[in-house]
């Protein structure tokens, strides 16, 4: 599923000189795992990526975010392989190494990682965990993600492992690149602009407490030892700000680094830092590590000669032209791509389980939960919730009810319905689809929902515009009339008005797609600002848990010395 990363306010503000995108484009990915346990598949573990592709702009380019990782334990035997790891481990461990082989193989260049546990309390992806399943701390987490990336660095499919402190906050040897935020890959969720965002926000607050008490620009802060190893030439405007801004964000990652991790599937440039994918590039045989991509091979040749690799060395090495053809231009997936509004995002997934009850704290639990989720996967048309009978209050099982398409909510199920003759209801009841039914929804009637879903949204966009009284355009009337119900509504759709929530399903899809900073559509801004608002404060509790764990861990280190 296509998405838009959108650019925290106060981080853009520091960049808008720069020319620095105001959001990055991708895609959206779940990967799940199913065993065959006693006859029944079961969901056994699932992680969710952003995948970044060539058509991004830097510094998101040709980028993959693994964002999500869960699992259940319920894998099938429970033994250990001679390397004296879990099976189930090797088996999630070569999921992982698949994946990104198989980046690599399309031409992205660049994985990272933020290796942190759920906070208690919270599922990542499965609903509901078993009892006996431990949370794995920070450490052991880490540990377990590093063992799968040194088996793929083994098979040459991982190049270089570093973490985003070293490779973007540091820069040591040979290395040119500045140290600037506008270089670190902005992903959703990730750890880095939230805590970014909180930090512009100090240093405004401290602009304004210097300028009242008159004392000296915050700039002076910033030594020059800090100045020079930055890269940076002057302290004017944004540059101030956004050296302050690494400055920090690099003392409060410091102590955590190891936890974020970056995985090299290509070459990166010795100078200038950015991961290689075609041309020619240039390597020192006695200099294992480095490279140096066209334009800064060109540079280095206009250097003086103290300048030249090895720097400040008297005998300087020669450099060998190496040419990159086999990474593919386009990143594009070949693969069909199944869209499901259930699998969209982690939240939504996860809702649908929570709505639903389909839980994983039992085996037993976990075969029905896992056999919802492949019906709700290969039925997108299927209610996504349980409907209960209005009369005997029980669930309504698929194509066994009947439902009213004037009043808002009324249910019955076939046992009602026969036993009370047609319930004696005023208004004429619609028997659901049987199962056959549903299940003869095949690709066809997928594709054609998208594309209805498409028309119906375009139609928003018409009716919200349009001031004719008169309007030709199809049903441009019937969505007026929708808007007029909902200003008007005493039920809404918390009541239960079908087309009230009929109306906030389309309203809901249009904003999550919406662009425009000043949509005509109602409530696009405010169901934007609604999703911003839940996603951070979903980011907040688990930067401040990771705070939290870090404050503990120096506490504990205090008390040991």
């Amino acid at each position: 599923m296509t998405r838009f990363q959108k650019l925290k306010e106060r981080f853009l503000e520091i960049f808008q000189e720069e020319n620095y995108p105001k959001e990055f484009g991708y895609k959206s990915k779940v990967v799940l795992l199913f065993q065959k346990i006693e006859g029944v598949e079961v969901c056994l573990f699932g992680m969710y990526v952003q995948e970044f592709g060539a058509e991004c702009e830097q510094p998101n380019h040709r980028r993959v975010y693994l964002s999500y990782l869960d699992s259940v334990k319920y894998f099938r035997p429970e033994i250990r392989t001679v390397t004296g790891e879990a099976l189930r481990t090797f088996v999630y461990h070569e999921i992982l190494i698949g994946y990104l082989e198989y980046c690599k193989l399309r031409g992205f260049t660049s994985c990272y990682i933020w290796a942190c546990p759920p906070l208690k309390g919270e599922d990542y992806i499965l609903y509901c965990h078993p009892e006996i399943q431990k949370t794995p701390k920070s450490d052991k987490l880490r540990e377990w993600y590093l063992a799968m990336l040194r088996k793929a660095t083994n098979e040459n499919i991982v190049v270089e492992l570093t973490n985003l402190y070293d490779h973007f906050f540091t820069s040591s040897g040979e290395c040119k690149a500045k140290v600037t935020a506008a270089r670190l890959p902005y992903f959703d969720g990730d750890y880095w602009p939230g805590a970014a965002e909180d930090i512009i926000h100090q240093i405004r607050q401290e602009e304004e407490g210097t300028k009242q008490n008159k004392r000296g620009p915050i700039k002076k802060s910033i030594t020059k030892r800090a100045l020079k190893a930055s890269g940076q030439i002057d302290l004017s405007g944004n540059v101030s700000k956004d050296l302050v801004l690494m400055h920090r964000l690099g003392e409060t990652i410091l102590p955590m680094k190891e936890d974020f991790i970056m995985v090299h599937l290509q070459p990166a440039c010795t100078h200038c830092c950015l991961l290689m994918v075609s041309g020619t590039h240039w390597v020192c045989n006695q200099c294992k590590n480095f490279r140096l991509c066209e334009r800064c091979h060109d540079l280095e040749q206009k250097r003086e000669e103290r300048e030249r690799h090895p720097v400040n060395h008297r005998d300087k090495h020669p450099l060998y032209p190496v040419e990159m053809n086999d990474v593919p231009v386009d990143t594009k997936d070949k693969d069909e791509i199944l869209e499901s509004e259930f699998f969209d995002t982690r939240q939504a997934f996860l809702s649908l389980c929570q709505g639903n009850h389909y839980q994983y704290d039992t085996l037993r639990r976990a075969k029905h939960s896992s056999m919802m989720v492949l019906y709700h996967l290969h039925n997108p048309t299927a209610p996504a919730f349980v409907t209960t009978c209005n009369k005997c209050h029980l669930d309504i099982e698929t194509g066994q009810g009947w439902r009213c398409e004037t009043c808002p909510d009324f249910d019955v199920c076939n046992s009602c319905y026969y036993k009370d003759g047609g319930i004696g209801h005023p208004h004429k009841l619609t028997n659901y689809p049987s199962i056959a039914e549903r299940d003869a929804q095949s690709q066809e009637a997928r594709q054609l929902r998208v594309v209805q879903l498409r028309k119906m949204l375009d139609l928003l966009v018409h009716a919200s515009q349009c001031r004719s009284p008169l309007c030709q355009y199809p049903n441009c009337r019937k969505v007026k009339g929708l808007f007029r119900h909902g200003n008007n509504c005493k039920v809404r759709a918390s009541g239960g008005c079908v087309l009230c929530k009929k109306m906030w399903y389309l309203l809901d899809v249009h904003a999550r797609a919406c662009k425009e900073s000043k949509c005509s559509v109602p409530r696009c801004r405010d169901l934007n600002e609604h999703l911003r608002r839940m996603q951070q404060q979903s980011d907040n509790r688990r930067r401040a848990a990771v705070m939290e764990m870090m404050r503990q861990r120096a506490a504990e280190v205090a008390s040991s010395t």
